[in-house]
């Protein structure tokens, strides 16, 4: 697979993890983690089971989540790295947060195709 195709595919897959993200539906977010997953942020580490009870209680829901523009795609063999910027809304236990952040993912080629090993998520500057 050429660079470019690759690097479509990788767009691609962030794309639809948004929209998956939308859907409130743990397993389909799940499809685009491998189970060593984890998300940093300014409150710390969380796993993918972590998160994922999040979604699967009802306590974490998003109603938006939106990519500004094309992320950029840097390919190293079996592995990626993805950078966006992101805007959403999500809502914790009941309150709404409105965000836009930056955020780097880590994917690695597996055989079943790319998976996200890491997130890292920063508020982006007005």
């Amino acid at each position: 697979m050429s660079d470019d195709a690759t690097a479509a595919g990788l767009i691609a897959a962030a794309r639809e993890w948004a929209a998956a993200m939308v859907s409130n539906d743990p397993a389909r977010i799940a499809d685009f983690m491998a189970d060593d997953w984890v998300i940093v942020s300014e409150s710390g580490i969380s796993t993918r089971e972590q998160f994922l009870a999040l979604v699967e209680s009802g306590d974490l829901t998003h109603s938006a989540f939106q990519l500004v523009g094309d992320p950029r795609i840097r390919v190293h063999g079996d592995s990626a790295v993805v950078t966006a910027r992101v805007t959403n809304t999500a809502h914790y236990k009941g309150e709404r947060f409105d965000a836009d952040e930056w955020t780097t993912d880590v994917f690695v080629r597996r055989d079943d195709g790319w998976r996200c090993v890491l997130s890292h998520i920063t508020s982006a500057r007005s």
